[in-house]
């Protein structure tokens, strides 16, 4: 009887361990076929580039073309850099030569880069049109062969990348809008991609990092209430105000980031990891190497801290449920 106990132990022990090893191998099956994936992207804002400008207590134009190739320089040193953004006034003066003379600056950059449109990069009534914009930009850029000025694309399996365009091509202004077509078309992008990680790249932002009536997007109301009813994460990454801010509302992150031509002088470097339940956003300011040039910017511009941010608006890891 106790060597017919001992037998039905140990025969239910060997079972215990077959069935663990069988859970622990589907488990393991499991987390192979799920390949947790990362993006990694800069974003350069605000460049100002003038063939001729002057430094002001708020650009410095005149020192353009030393911090743009600093940049360049620093973004060709990374490793894993999957594309680069200009998020809006890559030139100062919306001319063609203005144009033709920041594209070689750009087309020195290893990874694709891309652009939005800002206030100083169209022309109101004059040569320098957004569909002649473009055309100049693709016929530099191998990578860019957009022919509207709100565009999407993938750059990697699980991640969506969507460009507004935030300003009036007929009205000289500073303040932005979204038409209401490309609202529609905004809400059908979003609505394709629920599945994914979603990255948005504009220049007039949809949350301000601080109040200014005369700079603010005119329906951003429509613009966020559009993106948060989705729920999948999604990054918002705006210029503009030359000024560093992060705020969260839910599954959406407003990263406003600061201008390469103003102080700080810097750009911003984002990491996305998509995770098993999580995204992860890992995002670091990066200063100019130009200290000289930024030590003069901070004397000329009032209310540096306002442009640089807290330490919290220049660096940070945020995480959003899937």
């Amino acid at each position: 009887m106790k060597n017919r106990k001992n037998k039905e132990s140990f025969i239910s022990k060997v079972m215990n361990g077959i069935v663990t090893l069988a859970l622990a191998g589907v488990m393991l099956f499991g987390l192979q076929c799920y390949s947790a994936s990362s993006l990694k992207f800069v974003q350069l804002s605000d460049v100002h580039y003038s063939t001729s400008g002057q430094n002001t207590t708020f650009k410095m134009t005149g020192e353009s073309g030393k911090l743009l190739e600093d940049a360049v320089a620093q973004v060709n040193e990374m490793t894993g850099v999957n594309f680069v953004m200009f998020t809006g006034d890559q030139i100062n003066v919306p001319y063609e030569k203005e144009l033709q003379a920041f594209l070689p600056y750009a087309e020195k950059l290893n990874v694709p880069w891309y652009i939005t449109f800002g206030n100083h990069d169209r022309c109101v009534g004059g040569f320098l049109t957004k569909e002649l914009y473009l055309d100049i930009v693709g016929s530099h850029n191998e990578n860019f062969k957009f022919t509207t000025p709100y565009y999407s694309f993938v750059p990697q399996k699980g991640f969506k990348v969507i460009v507004l365009d935030t300003i009036p091509a007929d009205t000289l202004t500073s303040n932005g809008r979204i038409s209401d077509e490309q609202l529609i078309w905004l809400n059908n992008e979003l609505e394709s991609a629920q599945k994914d990680t979603v990255l948005i790249f504009m220049h007039v932002p949809v949350i301000e990092p601080f109040p200014s009536s005369g700079h603010k997007l005119l329906n951003a109301g429509e613009v966020q209430a559009i993106i948060e009813k989705y729920k999948n994460p999604i990054g918002v990454f705006q210029g503009h105000y030359h000024a560093s801010k992060i705020t969260r509302h839910g599954n959406v992150l407003y990263v406003s980031s600061p201008a390469l031509v103003s102080y700080p002088n810097a750009f911003r470097v984002v990491t996305v990891s998509n995770q098993w339940r999580k995204v992860v956003f890992d995002i670091k300011t990066v200063e100019t190497r130009e200290t000289g040039i930024q030590k003069l910017a901070k004397l000329l511009v009032f209310g540096s801290n306002i442009y640089a941010g807290t330490a919290q608006d220049q660096n940070g890891i945020y995480e959003i449920k899937k």
